[in-house]
């Protein structure tokens, strides 16, 4: 044993390995965290702010308010522009409904003045054929006919009187005056003058009074034509071989010969 042997040794024990490793790690971890750190705030010494987070957030928010405000300027001006196209409507609407009732108060006037000038001309007319009518039945009470004395001679007058009167009226199928007849209208409407009621056909007029030859007619008889009872046409002569009738729409009311359209029988009511 050496002397020295009982003495403690004051030398500083070895540090192992693993712990000499553990605090170069964390040393260096320091160290580089000091270096990051140190960059950084040079860094940002060096750059200056010009912007922060919240500013993004804004534009946004403001360029929405300028995009409303613009849809609710073009609302509003759409609607001024719609109401000014009713507003325009409604004035021509307007005008057209003035324009068009002044046209129809003055088609309405126009049609009331010739109504007015017809009923004057109709008037005039029928005063007319009055005057005529008395003429002709004062006429034909005071002459003789060339064929025979005609019974009740008053009557058979304003018969024949009336009848001459119409003549150049119209002929129109189931007409009865004043301006258009029928054959059978016409004889019936002219015996009316005599006070002596017809029936409106001629069928019945041809076997209405008494049965006469047609050698033997006097003015004031009725002529048919067809068959008694069946006759398809009417007349009434007037003396010296001719007849009245309403002949047809193309002739209208006129004075024909026996001759040229021969009877096929005649009654007599007067």
């Amino acid at each position: 044993m050496s002397h020295t042997a009982h003495i403690p040794s004051h030398r500083k024990p070895r540090r192992s390995a693993t712990k000499q490793a553990l605090r170069a790690g964390v040393a260096g971890g320091v160290l580089s965290t000091l270096a990051v750190a140190a960059a950084a705030g040079t860094a940002t010494a060096a750059e200056p702010v010009t912007e922060t987070i919240e500013m993004p957030t804004l534009t946004t928010d403001l360029s929405t308010q300028i995009a409303q405000s613009a849809d609710a300027t073009q609302q509003t001006a759409d609607s001024y522009e719609l109401r000014a196209e009713q507003d325009a409507a409604a004035v021509k609407a307007a005008k057209q409904a003035k324009e068009d009732q002044a046209a129809a108060k003055k088609k309405a006037e126009a049609k009331a003045k010739a109504e007015a000038a017809a009923k004057k001309k109709a008037e005039e007319e029928r005063a007319s054929r009055s005057s005529e009518r008395t003429t002709l039945s004062a006429a034909g009470s005071s002459a003789s006919t060339a064929d025979a004395p005609a019974p009740a001679s008053g009557s058979v007058g304003s018969v024949i009187g009336f009848l001459k009167a119409q003549l150049g009226d119209a002929y129109v199928m189931g007409a009865s005056g004043p301006n258009a007849w029928d054959c059978s209208s016409l004889v019936q409407a002219a015996f009316k003058q005599a006070g002596v009621d017809l029936p409106r056909v001629s069928q019945d007029q041809s076997v209405s009074g008494t049965p006469v030859s047609l050698d033997n007619v006097q003015v004031g008889d009725i002529l048919y034509w067809g068959g008694a009872g069946s006759a398809y046409h009417v007349g009434v002569y007037i003396g010296n071989g001719q007849y009245l009738d309403a002949a047809n729409p193309g002739k209208g009311v006129v004075i024909q010969d026996l001759s040229g359209y021969p009877a096929d029988g005649a009654v007599r009511v007067l």
